[in-house]
């Protein structure tokens, strides 16, 4: 069925509804959401996947218009336990498009997050026809069902669709201010009053940030752009009352929030927007990843002996063959180019510093990676020597070598060195084995005055990052890692090996690097 019959078919629902509705009137705002707003931005998302549509979406939708048309009756519970499912099911949908993604696009991202949240709107509705005592008064159950359809599901998706046309880092800041405010709202309300009022500043925040970034987005066509500049500017408006009902003033009652808040998001957020996103849906700019990856998966234990099965027949002394595949060797000092060619030839020092805030997951993920022989970081920030070889390895990339690293006869890397190259550029492509699955770090290798910069904080376009390789899945982990290897004198090298979750620092290992024969 296409996007038009779809539209046709759930606006003469919903007039019907309208017409023949038997429940208070504000009712109807949650139940536009549910047959108009839901269901065609729904399909500006998944378009051809009809099964969730027919199997699960008509029966839902049918559902919630029988509750609108009739009084009490005892299959109410059993109605919104069917609307109940297909928020699920959505969920279920975002969550998968997750999976095969990661976090690699922060628009896609937040529209993966708008089809989670659904879900719990779906369960306040169910909360609120089945009279569950929540704590709350029946009516705030009900307001918090809709807050999760309006701000938790449209409003996410939205930005997404707008990221998909605009995306600089004021855009980063103001989607990541949306995605989290929700679940701050709902911790404010059920926990903490302040916290309330903390959640609808950062709202105002975002929202505002919004509405700046429609007036600089290259929209599709102008019915597009003004549509859009309304639908946000309407939020912008009705936040400011939010404020005010979150600060008690006495003046803006549920009754007027009902009235004016919710009819302004209902019509001029929700309807003009999703009517603005469909007349140009933006398309997504995801790709996928067809870079290699590494064929070898480990069990329980990883350690060196997941490298037996593996072995090649070459000889290998360094990292890189030629450091010329990927940075001019004129261009950075000598002992780094010699290092990473003569790799061997080389003792290396390490200090390890994880952060304080992270060091009792530390303490605990050690537990973990002492047993399974991989990424096993030791704890103490003493500096140790590592000691280890370079090993010739067959496992489908190209001239893989795997760089095994001790600390007193205990394996604490087992890492699979390759290369490969997208878009005229070459990558280090280096795997960690784990168990039944392989992390992988895309590098790219740039030139910082005479030294060498290895990231895997790349740009949009780039491969550069940190994945988990499991089954048929390449997920992009929120993992963010640099190399900064300067030379201290001829055969000295230092290097820095920050890594950052969501931008936050947790690890800082230091590196000294000398030639044997010093």
């Amino acid at each position: 069925m296409t996007f038009n019959r779809i539209a046709l078919l759930h606006i003469i629902l919903l007039l019907v509804v309208m017409i023949f509705n038997v429940a208070p009137w504000y009712f109807l705002m949650l139940t536009v959401a549910q047959l108009l707003f839901v269901p065609l931005t729904l399909q500006l998302i998944l378009k051809k996947e009809n099964r969730l549509y027919y199997y699960f979406a008509l029966p839902a939708f049918a559902a919630v218009s029988i509750l609108q048309l009739t009084t009490n009756t005892k299959f109410d519970v059993l109605f919104a336990a069917i609307y109940l499912l297909f928020t699920f099911v959505v969920a279920l949908y975002g969550l998968g498009r997750f999976i095969r993604r990661g976090f690699a696009h922060l628009e896609e991202f937040s529209i993966d997050v708008g089809m989670m949240y659904l879900f719990i709107g779906g369960v306040w509705f169910f909360a609120s026809v089945a009279e569950i005592n929540t704590g709350f008064p029946p009516i705030i159950t009900w307001l918090t069902g809709i807050h999760f359809h309006y701000s938790a599901f449209l409003l996410p998706i939205f930005v997404g669709f707008i990221g998909r046309l605009y995306k600089t880092t004021i855009y980063k800041v103001v989607c990541t201010i949306i995605l989290i405010s929700p679940i701050v709202v709902a911790i404010g309300i059920t926990f903490f009053h302040w916290l309330e009022v903390v959640s609808v500043l950062l709202y105002i925040i975002g929202i505002y940030g919004l509405i700046i970034l429609t007036f600089k987005t290259p929209f599709t066509n102008t019915l597009q752009k003004y549509l859009i500049r309304i639908s946000f500017g309407a939020l912008g408006i009705t936040i400011i009352f939010s404020l005010l009902y979150a600060v008690r003033i006495s003046t803006v009652s549920i009754d007027f929030m009902l009235r004016f808040h919710g009819l302004f998001n209902c019509i001029l957020f929700g309807l003009f927007g999703v009517i603005g996103w469909s007349s140009t849906p933006p398309l997504s700019k995801e790709k996928g990843w067809t870079f290699p990856i590494s064929n070898m998966r480990g069990k329980y234990v990883v350690g060196e002996q997941i490298l037996k099965k593996n072995l090649g027949i070459h000889s290998y002394k360094g990292l890189v063959d030629n450091m010329n595949m990927y940075i001019p060797k004129k261009s950075i000092a000598p002992t780094i180019t010699h290092f990473y060619e003569n790799t061997t030839q080389y003792r290396l020092y390490s200090e390890v510093h994880w952060h304080n805030w992270f060091k009792p997951f530390a303490a605990i993920y050690r537990l973990i990676s002492k047993k399974v022989q991989q990424l096993n970081l030791p704890f103490s920030n003493k500096q140790m020597e590592m000691t280890g070889d370079i090993v010739s390895i067959e496992e489908g990339r190209t001239k893989t070598r795997a760089w095994v690293r001790k600390i007193d006869k205990e394996v604490i890397f087992v890492a699979l060195y390759s290369i490969h190259q997208a878009n005229d550029k070459k990558y280090m492509n280096i795997a960690l084995p784990l168990p039944w699955s392989s992390m992988v770090g895309i590098l790219e290798l740039h030139q910082q005055g005479d030294n060498l910069l290895l990231t895997g904080n790349g740009t949009t376009n780039s491969d550069a990052g940190i994945y988990l390789a499991a089954s048929k899945y390449v997920f992009k982990l929120p993992l963010q890692e640099q190399f900064l290897i300067e030379e201290i004198k001829e055969g000295h090298l230092h290097a820095k090996h920050e890594m950052r979750i969501f931008t936050i620092p947790f690890l800082t290992i230091n590196y000294v690097i000398v030639i044997k024969n010093e």
